[in-house]
C-alpha cells in the first residue's frame, strides 16, 4: 500500500494495512540529520523543500509535514553581512536587524529596537495576515507572492504517493504574539470581551490562509495550539477562548474537504472532550506523563472514534533517554492499542527532540514495519491478515 493510502485510510477510519508513521521533526533535529548551513534550511525554498524530502525518505515516514511557508526566494537580497559565530551563524539584515542561527535549535531575532506594546484593539488586526509568529518573538514573514510555494516545491520532490500535511497557526498563538504573553493572558481576565473579539479577527484571518492551503495538493492541515494546554489555561477558558475560534478554522479547511487536525502540547487530558467539539478529525501529541496528562487508551474512549489520533510517544523520556528495550516496550504498546481502537498514526508526541540519534527513529520504523500482517498459505494458496486499523 502507498504511504499516502495508507495515510488517508488511518485518518479517516479505513483499514490501512499497516499502523501508518509520520513524526513531526524539530528544527534542532532537522538540522542535525542534513548536512546544510542552518539559515540556508529557514530561509531558502529549495533547500528546506529539499530538507524534508530527504528526511522523509530516510525514517520511513508515510507522510511529510511542511511546518513553514511563504519563503522569500530573493531573501538573499536581504543580507547585509553574514558571519560565523560560536555554535551556528549570524546574519545582519538590510535593517539593521540581526538573526542568530543555531545549529541544533530556532532562530534568535535581535531587532534593531524593541517594538511598542501593540494596543488591546480588535480594529488595528489587519485582515490579511502576512507572518508565522514562531515563538517567542520570532517570526517567520510570508511572502505574498510565494505564500504556498513551498507546498507545491515539496509536492513535486516527494511525487504523489507520499502524504503532505501543511500547518497554520492558532488563533490564540497569534493573541499571545500581539500582545505579549503575560499581557495577553491578563487580558482574557481583565477584559474577556475585547479578547473574544481580538481572536475572532485572528480567526477569520488564519481561515483565510487556511483556505489558500486548501488550493495545493495536499491531505491535512495541522492547526498548532501549543498554549491550549492546562499550563496555561484552565478549561472554562480553552472552551470560551480556544473552542469557539479553533471552529471556525476547522470549518473552514473541512469545507473543502481536507480534513483538520489539532496539535497541543503538554497536559490536556482534562479537555479531550473540548478539543473534539471543534470539529476537528484528528488530534496530535496526547503527551504522555510526565510531559504531558494523556492516557493512550482513556483518550481513544473519550474520542470513541470520532477522531483520528497522531502520537504519543514520548519524546525525550522514551526516545532520548530510554533503553532500545524500554523504547521497543513503549512502542509496541502504543500501536497495539492503535491496532484495537483504529484511527492511529504512530509518532512522537511532540517533536523529535534536537538530540535524539537517528537510530531510535530508524527502530521505530523496524517496529511498525515488523508489525505488518503476515501472509499464510492455506490449501496452495495465500491468504493476507490486516489490521483492523
Amino acid at each position: 500500500m502507498k504511504p499516502r493510502r495508507r495515510m488517508q485510510l488511518a485518518m479517516s477510519g479505513g483499514r490501512p494495512d499497516r499502523t501508518p508513521f509520520m513524526c513531526q521533526m524539530s528544527i534542532g533535529h532537522m538540522l542535525q540529520q542534513l548536512n546544510v548551513a542552518a539559515a540556508d534550511f529557514w530561509c531558502d525554498p529549495r533547500v528546506f523543500a529539499d530538507g524534508l524530502v530527504r528526511l522523509q525518505r530516510q525514517y520511513g515516514f508515510d507522510g511529510i509535514l511542511v511546518s513553514l511557508h511563504g519563503h522569500d526566494p530573493e531573501w538573499r537580497q536581504n543580507i547585509r553581512e553574514r558571519f560565523p559565530t560560536d555554535g551556528g551563524e549570524s546574519i545582519r539584515w538590510n535593517d539593521g536587524s540581526v538573526t542568530f542561527f543555531p545549529l541544533d535549535d530556532l532562530p534568535h531575532h535581535t531587532p534593531v529596537s524593541e517594538p511598542e506594546p501593540r494596543e488591546i484593539d480588535p480594529s488595528l488586526i489587519p485582515k490579511e495576515i502576512d507572518y508565522i509568529p514562531v515563538s517567542q518573538g520570532l517570526h517567520f514573514h510570508v511572502h505574498p507572492k510565494h505564500a504556498f510555494d513551498i507546498l507545491h516545491r515539496v509536492r513535486s520532490l516527494a511525487g504523489s504517493d507520499v502524504a503532505i500535511h501543511a500547518e497554520v497557526t492558532s488563533p490564540f498563538d497569534y493573541f499571545l504574539d500581539w500582545l505579549g504573553h503575560e499581557r495577553g493572558l491578563m487580558v482574557l481576565i481583565d477584559d474577556p470581551l475585547t479578547a473574544s473579539l481580538m481572536l475572532k479577527k485572528f480567526a477569520a484571518g488564519v481561515a483565510v490562509i487556511a483556505d489558500g492551503m486548501c488550493r495545493e495538493d495536499i491531505d491535512a492541515i495541522k492547526i498548532s495550539s501549543p498554549f491550549a494546554g492546562a499550563g496555561f489555561l484552565s478549561r472554562s477558558h480553552y472552551e470560551e477562548f480556544i473552542l469557539p475560534h479553533e471552529r471556525t478554522v476547522v470549518e473552514a479547511i473541512q469545507r473543502t474537504g481536507i480534513p483538520a487536525y489539532l496539535h497541543t502540547c503538554g497536559a490536556i487530558g482534562d479537555r479531550l472532550d473540548l478539543m473534539k467539539r471543534t470539529g476537528a478529525r484528528g488530534l496530535e501529541c496526547l503527551d504522555p506523563p510526565p510531559i504531558g496528562s494523556t492516557d493512550l487508551e482513556e483518550a481513544f474512549r473519550i474520542l470513541g472514534g470520532s477522531m483520528f489520533v497522531k502520537g504519543n510517544v514520548d519524546p525525550v523520556n522514551t526516545l532520548l533517554l530510554a533503553s532500545d528495550a524500554q523504547m521497543r516496550e513503549d512502542v509496541c504498546r502504543r500501536i497495539a492499542l492503535g491496532k484495537k481502537y483504529g484511527r492511529f498514526i504512530l509518532s512522537t508526541a511532540c517533536s523529535i527532540a534536537p538530540h535524539v540519534p537517528k537510530e531510535k527513529i530508524l527502530m521505530m520504523r523496524s517496529i511498525v514495519e515488523q508489525d505488518q500482517p503476515r501472509k499464510r498459505t492455506i490449501f496452495g494458496k495465500k491468504a493476507v491478515h490486516r489490521h483492523d486499523t
